[in-house]
C-alpha cells in the first residue's frame, strides 16, 4: 500500500527547506549584484572613489610677471599718549584722535577708507627694589588704517596728519586697488612660460604632449614698504610710489606617450 501520508509530510518538508534556503540566500545575491553594479559605475562614470587610471605625465611651471603704477596707499597713523590718570589719557588721546579723523575726512578721504585696527591700554609700573611694583601711570595707543587715493597729496597728508596729533606713522605701502586685469594678464604670461617648456621637455625627452590632465596657480604681490616713516617736525617727507610687480605662477601636468 502506498504511503500517502509519508509522501505529503515528504513534499511538505521539501518545500519548507526549498523556503528557507531561499530566503537564506536572495538577500546574498542581492548584495553581490549591488557590490557588481556599484563597480560597474564606478570605472564607467569614474565619480570620486573610483581606480585612479595610472597615466604617463610631466609636470612644468611657468611664471607671468606684469608691473603697474599703484593708485593707492594704505598706511597706519597712531597716536600714542602717556599719563598718570587713565581717564585723563583716554580723553587726550580721544581728542588728538578725533582731530586727525575729522582732518582726513576734510582732505576728501572717504570714512569707509578710514578704519580702527588697534587700541591698547597698558599700565606702566614703577619698581622698586624690595617693594611690589606699583602703576605709575598709563599709556594708550591707537592706531587707524587709511587707504589714500590722492597719491599726489600723500606728503600733505602725512605732515598735516603729524600736526593734528598722529606722532607714529607706519607700514605705507602702495598697491593697485583693482588688479583683476592686471592678473589675468600675468596668468596668461605664465601659461606661456609653462607651455613652452613643455615643449622643450617633451622635446629632449623623446616624448608627445597629449593633453593637460592638471593645473594649479599661485600668485603674489611685490610692494615696498615704508615703516616708521614720520615722527613730526621734519616737514612735508617726498614719496616715491614707484612700480608694483604682480606675479602668478602656474604648474601644468601633461599626459604624454
Amino acid at each position: 500500500m502506498i504511503d500517502f501520508m509519508g509522501i505529503y509530510k515528504t513534499y511538505k518538508r521539501l518545500i519548507l527547506t526549498i523556503i528557507i534556503i531561499t530566503a537564506i540566500l536572495l538577500p546574498i545575491v542581492l548584495v553581490v549584484n549591488n557590490i557588481v553594479d556599484i563597480a560597474k559605475k564606478t570605472k564607467e562614470y569614474k565619480y570620486i572613489g573610483g581606480t585612479v587610471e595610472n597615466r604617463n605625465s610631466i609636470s612644468v611651471s611657468g611664471k607671468g610677471i606684469v608691473y603697474a603704477k599703484p593708485d593707492i596707499a594704505v598706511i597706519d597713523l597712531s597716536v600714542i599718549t602717556e599719563g598718570k590718570s587713565i581717564g585723563a589719557v583716554q580723553t587726550e588721546n580721544s581728542n588728538k584722535m578725533n582731530a586727525v579723523i575729522e582732518f582726513l575726512k576734510g582732505f576728501d578721504i572717504d570714512e569707509n577708507d578710514i578704519k580702527t585696527v588697534r587700541y591698547n591700554i597698558s599700565p606702566r609700573y614703577l619698581y622698586v627694589e624690595g617693594k611690589v611694583p606699583e602703576i605709575s601711570g598709563y599709556t594708550i595707543s591707537q592706531s587707524l588704517e587709511v587707504k589714500i587715493k590722492q597719491l599726489d597729496s600723500i606728503g600733505e597728508i602725512l605732515d598735516q596728519s603729524v600736526n593734528n596729533g598722529i606722532n607714529q606713522i607706519s607700514s605705507l605701502r602702495f598697491s593697485v586697488d583693482d588688479d583683476n586685469e592686471l592678473k589675468a594678464e600675468a596668468r596668461e604670461l605664465a601659461i606661456e612660460d609653462a607651455k613652452t617648456k613643455a615643449k622643450e621637455l617633451s622635446n629632449a625627452l623623446g616624448v608627445k604632449l597629449v593633453k593637460i590632465i592638471g593645473f594649479t596657480e599661485t600668485s603674489g604681490y611685490d610692494y615696498p614698504v615704508y615703516r616708521e616713516m614720520a615722527m613730526g617736525g621734519g616737514g612735508i617727507p617726498e614719496i616715491e610710489t614707484g612700480e608694483n610687480e604682480i606675479s602668478v605662477t602656474v604648474n601644468l601636468i601633461y599626459e604624454i606617450n
